[in-house]
């Protein structure tokens, strides 16, 4: 049988070495910097932006702060936009105060196609716009399929066997 003996220089020696490593545990737990929400927010756009599917979205409405002489000048504050997923229709909005030189108020068109990053395992995480990506479109020739991108392709008059 063991016993433990108080007086024991081993026995004290870890007790104390226990003490002192839960201590430090628990003061690194207690005064670590945590990331702020907009350090977060950074870190979910890059890791869409690094491992997100892209897929077309619609860009529905604009929100904005106007400033400036006689409110000429409008900053954008939210994106909000749709996606559909296997059949789900998604409605999302995406806070972009702080990509304001990413996003410009002139480039913005309602009911205009857009690229949606999301997240495979989660849809409903996505965005439109990140610090090194954006999906917004300022043309829509840049949308395959419409009328705009076909103009001007010669068309084959041979006939079809």
């Amino acid at each position: 049988m063991v016993s433990f003996s108080l007086r024991d220089p081993h026995v004290v020696g870890t007790l104390a070495a226990s003490v002192v490593c839960v201590g430090g545990v628990a003061a690194y737990l207690m005064l670590r910097r945590r990331p702020s929400e907009e350090e977060l927010e950074r870190e979910r756009r890059a890791q869409l932006v690094r491992s997100g599917r892209i897929i077309d979205g619609t860009i529905m409405d604009i929100a904005g702060t106007e400033h400036g002489e006689g409110a000429r000048t409008t900053e954008i504050r939210f994106i909000h936009y749709k996606y559909e997923i296997g059949g789900v229709e998604y409605e999302c909005s995406q806070d972009v105060t702080a990509l304001h030189d990413r996003v410009k108020a002139e480039d913005l068109r309602l009911s205009f196609p857009c690229s949606v990053r999301y997240d495979v395992r989660r849809p409903e995480n996505s965005i439109v716009v990140a610090e090194n990506w954006s999906g917004l479109r300022t043309t829509a020739r840049s949308v395959t399929g419409t009328r705009a991108a076909t103009q001007g392709k010669p068309r084959s008059s041979a006939p079809v066997r």
